[in-house]
């Protein structure tokens, strides 16, 4: 018997013990669901929360609209009672984290979010119960759904093959525009002196002159009042006279005067997102890693750091020092090595200092969540990880897609196979 059950029960009993008069319905089950009941309060706060989120839009009949989110809560039911077999948990960290994501992107704070929920008349509780429900619920669908999806390499290439993945997959660019007109039946000397301004403005914004101030000041383009912003394009929606051009240029990076009959132009890549090629840097490090244990409380894991580093300044071998007194059994018997690191791979603190360490420098000790460190910059390399990139996410939209056609197969087979009950509420 469940909670639910137990609760119903009890409350039944002790209705029967104070009084024989005429009983009053407080609530009744409306649905059977394998272990598990569904009650008329439940089902009336669905509702009403359909309502509020809805208001001013089009709901169906209030017949229908409870129909829909009965079977909705059977579904959710059978769900959750596989969650809950299968020892599926989410920590109040977790949720915590998902309702701060959620009141991030009204632009409010969680005690914010909060408040405008509760001044739309919405049980920040019952919302709150609701995103639980449905992290546990997503969890199980990763695993009973997600788990039969394979996404081949074959195809991944079928895909970046076919017309549909060649448009979706090349890369777009940001651009900024300035034209230099000249006018119909240019002269050879108009033509000089709109080639002389226009070389002048290239030399003043490689110069660290802003783009849209002189966008707005010089160019007679349609878009110089917006600074010559031309938005994102396509490399196949880009102008004839720009598509040679555009890919060659590095983010940031000012073109040389392009000549048009209309005049010249002039393009910097503001930002370039997509296609096969994307440059990082990566960074070849080691890194000799303390942390507090049962011998060594906090403070003697910071002097023991400090006197590390004062022996590496003295000219002892880094990796040397890191098989003997690492604590990160990871690296630390390979002298610390890290391998090639990519920007964002560690947490912030290590990826900032690593950053600011130039090649061939040791950083002075530095705090993280795992401990105190001290890391050796060995190199630098530029790596396109732009084909890598693009293929994990074919990959990943592939699986969305497939995901998506199995999702409501898997949910009809689960609540064909489940017991259900719906009540007579006459």
């Amino acid at each position: 018997m469940t909670i639910k059950s137990l609760l119903l029960g009890g409350l039944l009993a002790v209705g029967a013990t104070l009084t024989q008069a005429e009983p009053v319905l407080l609530d009744q089950v409306i649905a059977v669901v394998d272990d598990d009941v569904i009650m008329a309060s439940e089902l009336q706060q669905r509702v009403e929360l359909v309502y509020q989120q809805n208001r001013g839009g089009t709901l169906p009949p209030q017949a229908a609209l409870e129909s829909q989110v009965l079977e909705r809560m059977i579904i959710e039911s059978i769900q959750l009672q596989m969650a809950e077999r299968g020892g599926v948990r989410i920590s109040d960290a977790q949720l915590n984290e998902a309702m701060g994501r959620i009141a991030s992107q009204n632009n409010m704070s969680l005690p914010q979010f909060r408040q405008a929920m509760e001044a739309e008349g919405i049980s920040f509780a019952l919302a709150r119960q609701q995103i639980l429900d449905e992290m546990r619920i997503s969890r199980v669908q990763r695993f009973q759904v997600g788990e039969r999806i394979q996404i081949t390499d074959q195809d991944v290439d079928y895909f970046l093959a076919s017309e549909l993945g060649k448009m979706a997959s090349s890369a777009e660019y940001q651009l900024g525009h300035i034209l230099i007109a000249t006018p119909d039946n240019a002269t050879p000397a108009d033509l000089k002196a709109a080639e002389k301004k226009a070389s002048e403005i290239v030399r003043k914004l490689r110069n660290g002159g802003d783009f849209r101030q002189l966008a707005m000041a010089e160019s007679s383009s349609r878009t110089a009042l917006e600074g010559g912003d031309l938005g994102w394009r396509k490399e196949s929606q880009l102008p004839g006279l720009f598509a040679d051009v555009a890919p060659k240029l590095q983010v940031g990076e000012i073109s040389d005067p392009i000549s048009a009959s209309g005049g010249f132009h002039i393009i910097q890549l503001k930002d370039k997102r997509g296609g096969s090629t994307q440059l990082i840097t990566q960074t070849k490090t080691r890194h000799i890693l303390l942390r507090p244990n049962e011998l060594r409380d906090a403070e003697d894991a910071e002097r023991q750091i400090h006197q590390l580093y004062q022996r590496l300044q003295a000219g002892e071998d880094f990796a040397t020092l890191a098989r003997e007194f690492s604590d990160d059994p990871g690296s630390g018997s390979n002298g610390g090595d890290l391998g090639w690191v990519n920007p964002g791979d560690m947490v912030p603190e290590f990826d900032a200092t690593m950053k600011d360490t130039a090649a061939g420098a040791i950083s002075a000790p530095f705090e993280t969540q795992f401990g105190w460190h001290i890391l050796l910059v060995e190199q630098r390399r530029q790596t396109d990880v732009g084909a890598e990139n693009q293929r994990n996410q074919v990959r990943n939209m592939l699986y969305g897609r497939r995901f998506e056609e199995e999702l409501p197969i898997w949910l009809r087979k689960i609540r064909s196979e489940a017991y259900v009950e719906i009540k007579d509420r006459s």
